[in-house]
Order: structure tokens, then sequence, then C-alpha cells
């Protein structure tokens, strides 16, 4: 297939091109040279290019990042998608087929459930909270609004997942760098944290990855779908595995910028699974060490 991957320069979108390329699959990449919410600019690139299928990566994707600037994230993440979703339709009339689109979402979007309670499923009601949830909860919503009006639309809701690669925004990324920084001597031997007891379902981010291209094969059906473990942890189990690959031993301390309300986020992905036979299967202990060894060498070569 000829597959156009927006935000293509990013942490999951440069996994999944190389991915797609090495499955055969021509690739159209874009990152920031295309700005995804400047509509009459995509449209052409897309209806120049013809894709059989796209995967809307672009966003500003860290809570943090959206919180700070959510003009901004309003721009890209909801403005973004709806150029994405007109350029689609425009190629369905332009050749009576319209592509796959791939609308990358995120778990986030059911906000929080209280501890005990069961995993969400794709009929869980969307309670976004922050600037980055509500961004991507109206982006979702859009991208139903086309798939009821005939369009090739799938929408994707995926929770944590991290590996090599990512910034240093995102929670798991942000011990990893720290302890990496300790174990070399660029910082006191104090690793900042939030709440360590809140709970999250985390992903390799190549299992993520598997969930996008199951949903890319012929013959996958359309619709909307959690891409989850349904597995929690605790940010506090979290720290620990990535301790236990450090040489690190440091004091921990609660920084109370960091500090969240204690909740739960989990996923069930039974949809996915009896749609496309995926499941994850890269164990999240191993993945957190590939993270810190990541890091290591970004701070060695800082």
């Amino acid at each position: 297939m000829r597959v156009a991957v927006t935000g293509a320069g990013g942490f999951v979108g440069t996994r999944l091109v190389a991915r797609l390329a090495s499955a055969g699959h021509e690739v159209l990449g874009s990152d920031r040279e295309l700005d995804v919410t400047d509509a009459s600019a995509l449209r052409a690139a897309l209806l120049h290019d013809r894709p059989d299928a796209i995967v809307h990566l672009a966003a500003v994707s860290s809570v943090r990042a959206a919180a700070d600037a959510p003009a901004l994230t309003w721009r890209v993440n909801l403005l973004g998608a709806r150029a994405v979703l007109e350029a689609a339709a425009a190629l369905a009339g332009a050749r009576g087929a319209g592509p796959r689109v791939l609308l990358v979402g995120s778990g986030q979007v059911y906000g929080s459930a209280a501890p005990g309670s069961p995993p969400f499923d794709e009929h869980a009601a969307l309670r976004p909270r922050s600037p980055y949830d509500w961004t991507k909860a109206a982006a979702d919503r859009l991208g139903a609004a086309h798939a009821a009006r005939g369009a090739d639309v799938v929408r994707l809701r995926p929770f944590n997942h991290t590996g090599p690669g990512q910034a240093p925004d995102f929670v798991a990324s942000s011990f990893a760098r720290q302890l990496a920084e300790i174990e070399l001597g660029r910082r006191p031997p104090l690793l900042s944290v939030g709440n360590l007891d809140s709970v999250r379902d985390f992903l390799d981010v190549d299992d993520v990855i598997d969930a996008y291209l199951a949903l890319l094969a012929p013959g996958a059906p359309a619709g909307v779908y959690n891409v989850a473990s349904g597995r929690g942890i605790s940010g506090r189990e979290l720290l620990d595995l990535l301790l236990s690959a450090s040489s690190a031993t440091p004091r921990i301390e609660v920084d109370p910028r960091r500090v969240r309300p204690t909740d739960v986020s989990v996923g069930d992905a039974a949809r996915l699974r009896a749609a496309t036979g995926w499941a994850p299967h890269r164990a999240l202990a191993d993945t957190l060490s590939r993270l810190l060894e990541d890091w290591r060498r970004r701070v060695r070569d800082a």
C-alpha cells in the first residue's frame, strides 16, 4: 500500500515508518514541513500522493505541554484531525474510494476511575479532564461523524506506551533520564517523582505499532479500538522496575508540582483482539531496561 504518515518524525512515527517500509509498503511521511492545520496544503499534498491509507499521528502529545499551550493544542489536535479527515473525503470524491484513516487518539479520553474499577472498554463514557484529553476527545467524535457518513475511519485509543527515544515529558522516560544522569554523575542522587500510587496501563511502543499495522491490513474492520494491555501498574512499581535495571540508589523526593490525585486508567482491548488477533507480547521490564540504556547513551552524548 501507499501509506501517508503525519508526525512521521516523532517517537511513534519514526518507528512506524521503518516498520511499514520493512513490510514492503510505500511510505509517504511528513512531519513539521507540512503543517497539518493548513487544510489546503494538506489536501493538495494528499491529492498529489493519493495514499491508500493515512495514519494521523501529528499532535501535541504531552499532557504538560498541552496544558502550557492550550490554544496551540486545540489547533493541532482538533483542526489537524479535521484537515486530515476532510482531505480523505476529497480523495474519496476524486477516485471513488477514500483511503483508510487511522485517527490516533488516546485512552485518556476516558478520564480516570477510582481504584478497583474495571478497565475501560470502548463503550465507556468519554470524560476528558485536561486540554490534551479534551482535544483528543473532540477529534475522536469528529472521526465518528465522518465514519457515520461512510468514511473508512479507524479511531484508536492507545493507552500509555514507552520505549527508547521517548521524550522526557512522559513519566517512564522522565524516571529513566534522571536515573541515567545520576549514574553518570550529571545530577545528585535525588530522583523527583509525582504520585506513585496512581495506576496506568503501559505498553511497549512496538506493541502499539503492531496494533496499527494490524488495522491497516486488508479486511480489518473499521471502528473504534482501545490499544491496551488490560493490566495496571502503579508509578511505584514502574519506578521499581527501572531501579532494578539501574546501578543508582537515589533518594526519592515527591515534587508537589508533579502530584495529581490517586486514580486508575486501564484499558480493555478485547475488541481489537477479536478483530485482528492482536495482543501485546513485549515484557515491560525489558522495555524499561532498553529505555534506560537509551537514556545512558543520550546523556553520555549530550
